[in-house]
């Protein structure tokens, strides 16, 4: 399943000027300052995004306008670098409301990190997003990760938590860790937990297993397993074992195992909430098992064969099954087909899949078609045959500034005829500095 959330916090479009401002402070003093480090660098980058659609439940006409900024400071001294990070975004609306008002904006990041030449040391202060086994969390507060003697590491995080929605909460205080033990080339394997709390109850709580296994050249093994302390049941299992006999095949087997219950316990995002009735049913456990096979019978062609079988505990039992095919000119030229067929008890898990795309670069010009269909066995909210067609450009004017587009046409049982389109401008930024202050490899 995959989750489109937005990060809503407190801070607004306004909030995000003042940032940006002591931001731009800080970089004017680090190359005001005498630096003592051997090179420091800026990196910036803005993508200018204008989107254009219509609502699917009122027709209202939605244009907004999106501006990302992200920013990079390195400085780079004989023992490590010291970086700060920033990232955030602000939205205008040129026509109706996207949301209940016309602008909005975020901060996703802004920390300051240290990464040392020994022990693969790091410390992060701000916000930051963290992955470390069970947990992947954005938060305002501290990351701390480290090498241990023999093969041990470890990461502890914690901080005030960031909620995905404003109309759900995540907790007041979020923290945990990981503790690890790795050899390089045969394995490693992490513990982890994570823990959330508020005022009046305890909000999360989940404990995890994570595994990266080589025991020979051509076999390899990664997944791992999650629980949550507070409805004590298992949220998810997850593994998958790839097999290399010859250098032109690759043979990969998938188990994994989610219960809704445990796994959609206090989201804090209104699509992914487990209530009856809802959209997710609170009693649905899915158990998946599948592999593929991927064979390159010549240079640049890429055939694979794929098979999975959906346990689903309400919805009942489906397969899929199926296989593309690929042929690729590296930085030139790309193109694909794809059929499966999917297999279930109800309505909606009985169709054919089909893909069929392509892209070419001709110079400076990147061109994209894609094309995606479903047929359903039955019609679904009076529509049998479902699809979506693609199309994006995009051109490099300079080495620092590209200008790409896209359109895309859908018509699916949830949104008739729905047509959508993006323009994006995204600008880079480079300067080196050397560490007597004078410039090098400047872009401008």
């Amino acid at each position: 399943m995959k989750s489109y959330r937005q990060w809503n916090t407190r801070c607004a479009l306004p909030g995000i000027l003042k940032t940006s401002g002591w931001i731009a402070a800080v970089i004017s003093l680090m190359f005001v300052v005498p630096a003592k480090a051997e090179a420091a660098s800026v990196s910036l980058q803005s993508d200018t995004i204008f989107r254009m659609g219509q609502s699917t439940s009122d027709k209202r006409n939605l244009y907004p306008a999106y501006e990302y900024l992200r920013l990079s400071v390195p400085e780079i001294d004989k023992d490590g670098t010291i970086s700060f990070y920033f990232g955030g975004w602000g939205r205008y609306d040129l026509a109706d409301k996207t949301t209940d008002r016309y602008t909005n904006g975020d901060l996703q990041y802004g920390y300051l990190s240290y990464r040392s030449k020994k022990n693969n040391l790091q410390i992060n202060l701000g916000r930051q997003f963290v992955s470390e086994g069970v947990a992947a969390e954005r938060f305002d507060g501290a990351y701390l990760r480290c090498d241990l003697a023999a093969g041990f590491g470890a990461a502890l995080f914690g901080g005030a938590t960031v909620a995905t929605d404003p109309n759900f909460q995540g907790g007041d205080v979020v923290y945990g860790g990981r503790i690890s033990h790795t050899m390089p080339k045969y394995y490693s394997i992490g513990i982890s937990a994570l823990k959330t709390d508020d005022d009046q109850s305890r909000f999360r709580e989940e404990e995890g297993i994570d595994i990266w296994l080589h025991p020979f050249k051509q076999v390899e093994a990664v997944g791992r397993s999650s629980y949550n302390s507070i409805t004590s049941g298992w949220m998810e299992h997850a593994y998958t074992i790839s097999y290399i006999p010859l250098d032109n095949l690759r043979i990969n087997f998938d188990l994994s195992q989610v219960n809704y219950r445990d796994y959609f316990f206090h989201m804090t995002t209104s699509a992914l909430s487990v209530v009856p009735g809802g959209v997710l049913d609170p009693n649905e456990e899915v158990l998946t098992l599948g592999g593929s096979i991927a064979y390159t019978p010549i240079k640049n062609l890429t055939i694979v064969a794929d098979y999975k079988n959906f346990d689903y505990h309400v919805a009942g039992n489906a397969h899929k099954y199926g296989g593309k095919a690929t042929f690729s000119l590296p930085a030139s030229f790309a193109a694909g087909i794809a059929l499966h067929r999917m297999d279930g008890q109800v309505d909606r898990l009985r169709y054919y899949e089909y893909r069929a795309f392509a892209s070419k670069k001709i110079a400076k010009l990147d061109l994209t078609a894609d094309f995606f269909g479903v047929n359903y066995d039955s019609n679904i909210n009076g529509l049998k045959n479902a699809f979506t067609v693609a199309g994006a450009a995009s051109y490099e004017i300079t080495e620092r500034l590209k200008v790409a587009g896209d359109i895309n046409y859908s018509r699916t049982p949830d949104f008739d005829n729905q047509l959508t389109g993006l323009v994006k401008i995204t600008y880079a930024f480079d300067t080196a500095r050397s560490a007597e202050g004078r410039a090098k490899g400047e872009k401008y």
